[in-house]
This record gives structure tokens, sequence and C-alpha cells, in this order.
């Protein structure tokens, strides 16, 4: 093995998806027009212009596990990078609606 590959090999394993708890809370973090148009069944809605003010009454436990996402995975960056900030220790940025219903086996409703 020469010194590429294992780089090549280190990084790869960095990206594995981390695994995801079966009592994860989901967070949708798009517009209510949005989410309403379709969204990861079992989701809760918390749109970004709100996510600053309400997310601790919908979390208030930092060792529950949450997954972020909404449309393109822009805004679920910005809100997993805040709740890390706030001291929760299981964020997942789930990127878009599709691949976290992907993910977890669930309908898209």
């Amino acid at each position: 093995m020469n010194w590429l590959s294992k780089f090549f090999t280190d990084k790869a394993a960095q990206q594995q998806a981390p695994a995801y708890d079966d009592n994860a809370l989901i967070i949708d973090v798009r517009t209510p027009g949005e989410f309403a148009s379709g969204h990861v069944d079992g989701a809760l809605n918390l749109p970004m212009d709100k996510f600053g003010k309400n997310y601790a009454k919908l979390v208030p436990d930092r060792g529950r596990q949450v997954i972020v996402y909404c449309h393109s995975g822009v805004r679920s960056v910005h809100a997993s990078q805040f709740l890390k900030l706030q001291r929760y220790v299981k964020v997942i940025n789930g990127g878009t609606a599709e691949a976290v219903a992907s993910t977890l086996q669930r309908k898209i409703v």
C-alpha cells in the first residue's frame, strides 16, 4: 500500500454516514409551504426564520439525536451548526428530504 492509497482510504472512512437513532428527532427547516408539499414521514417543521427562537422548545434534550434537512442541504448546514454551537451533541445534517427518507426508509408524505 502506498501513501496515496492510505490517504484516500482514510478520507473515505471519514465520510461514512453516521448511524441514525430510532428515537431521533427529524426537523425540516424549510418553509411551511415547502413542508406541506412533501416531507419525511414523522418530521417536524421548524423553518429557518423561526429556528433560533423556537429550537429549545422543540428539542429540550441536548443529548437526543437531531436530524435536520431542507431542500438542498444549505439551510440544514446552518441549522446543524447552530445546534452544535448550542451544545447539542448528536446533530446530523441529513441534507435533503429525499436523502433522509432513503436512509431512514421512510416515505415522503
